[in-house]
């Protein structure tokens, strides 16, 4: 008998690789919290071979602990046994959504958040309450109720109106002979709240001769859902990415938890024998934006940006696609830009998708750590891969009164193309 269902269940082999050496301990970040075995991944992973072997339903204690993990990842860099955590966590949260260890009411919460934040139309409507409500300021208005409404009142990007409208031509050729023909992912949030920095992408990529495609569908890769356990929406939504994107030469992800996931695609179709072949030829194909330039030689002119930044590792682009190295080469690859590094780069800010809505205690503190690691380098920039990053980081830094600009690393390198300040 087993607690989980025949659906795609944490496979018994890829339990078993953990050795629970505790080389994953010092990088998980609910585990420098609390301290506690089960908040961390040798202790979920205890909980997940468990599952298999006890009858009867999932406990409360086995659903809190996968619940409190991040989804970070920075377990799977540290482990020296190569634990293939990322795949064992998703399929144990969509055992757990299938299950019944849900309440009615925490259900509707998270049914709310996706019907939101994957909906780039319906999330657009609302960025004017969003501007407005950032002079209400949340934390007067609510004190200490509703943590989760604060949470989501605390992140609302003050350039978001800007952004919101920004709009990209569904084709934009390459300046100078062409390299290859890419596809660009717009993103959800991604679109909606930092539509300057889809903006700035494709400003870099025609630049260095690429041409590119950017559909205005998909509405949303599946991300969201895919690392929360709705592995069945996340299908759905990956089928239209992968329709929409064959046939390009690559496809080109600014946003680090989109490129995890499309990179993913392969582990989630891995039972479907129609769709598994193209998932895997789609995937093999994804690149982050910071990827593809870095196994080109640059074709457009550097000018100088005199400024001083601080590099943060979204923990999708560093620990779940492993890319560390590129942003950090193209970066220091600007005239008069100095890159800085902060102290537990491999911690989590704690936004990790929709965590910080659904956690927002935990989150909260990992925000302000990360914080505070970033101000004591002094850099007065910060260059984030990823908007759930820029906005946890953004808003726990204004928090604390400190001027922190996040900006994304290709925001930096299409200043120095168009020769201006960024």
């Amino acid at each position: 008998m087993s607690a989980f269902d025949e659906v795609r269940a944490p496979e018994p082999a890829l339990i078993d690789q953990c050795v629970h050496c505790g080389f994953c301990l010092p990088t998980c970040p609910t585990y420098l919290l609390w301290g506690e075995e089960m908040d961390s991944p040798r202790g979920r992973i205890v909980l997940m071979k468990a599952g298999h072997e006890d009858a009867g339903p999932l406990s409360a204690a086995q659903v809190e602990a996968w619940d409190n993990c991040l989804g970070c990842m920075a377990c799977v860099t540290a482990c020296p046994s190569g634990v293939q955590y990322d795949k064992l966590i998703e399929d144990t949260r969509g055992q757990v959504e299938r299950s019944e260890a849900r309440s009615r009411a925490e259900r509707l919460r998270r049914r709310a958040i996706f019907a939101l934040f994957t909906h780039p139309g319906r999330l657009r409507a609302l960025v004017p309450l969003v501007a407005a409500q950032r002079r209400l300021r949340p934390e007067r208005v609510l004190g200490d109720r509703l943590p989760r409404l604060r949470a989501l009142m605390r992140l609302a990007p003050s350039a978001g109106m800007r952004a919101a409208v920004t709009r990209l031509p569904a084709v934009t050729p390459a300046h100078g002979p062409r390299r290859a023909t890419v596809g660009f992912l717009q993103g959800c949030v991604q679109r909606v709240f930092f539509g300057d920095v889809n903006a700035a992408t494709v400003a870099v990529l025609t630049a260095e001769g690429f041409e590119v495609h950017a559909p205005r569908l998909p509405r949303c890769c599946g991300a969201l859902q895919l690392h929360t356990g709705d592995s069945g929406e996340a299908r759905a939504l990956a089928r239209a990415t992968i329709e929409a994107f064959e046939g390009y030469d690559a496809v080109v992800v600014n946003a680090a938890g989109c490129g995890s996931a499309l990179k993913d695609y392969g582990h989630l179709f891995r039972d479907d024998p129609e769709w598994r072949p193209r998932a895997e030829a789609f995937s093999a194909r994804v690149r982050d934006v910071t990827e593809l330039l870095a196994e080109h030689e640059p074709v457009a002119e550097r000018h100088p940006v005199p400024l001083t930044v601080v590099y943060h590792d979204a923990c999708h682009l560093a620990h779940a696609q492993g890319v560390r190295a590129q942003p950090r080469a193209l970066l220091r690859g600007i005239p008069g830009l100095e890159l800085r590094e902060p102290a537990e780069w491999e911690i989590c800010c704690g936004s990790a998708g929709v965590y910080n809505l659904l956690e927002p205690e935990p989150a909260a503190q990992l925000g302000r750590r990360k914080v505070g690691n970033l101000l004591a380098t002094g850099a007065p920039v910060v260059a984030a891969a990823n908007p759930g990053c820029a906005l946890q980081i953004a808003a726990h830094a204004a928090e604390q009164g400190e001027q922190l600009r996040v900006v994304h690393p290709i925001e930096l390198l299409h200043a120095s193309i168009a020769g201006r300040r960024p």
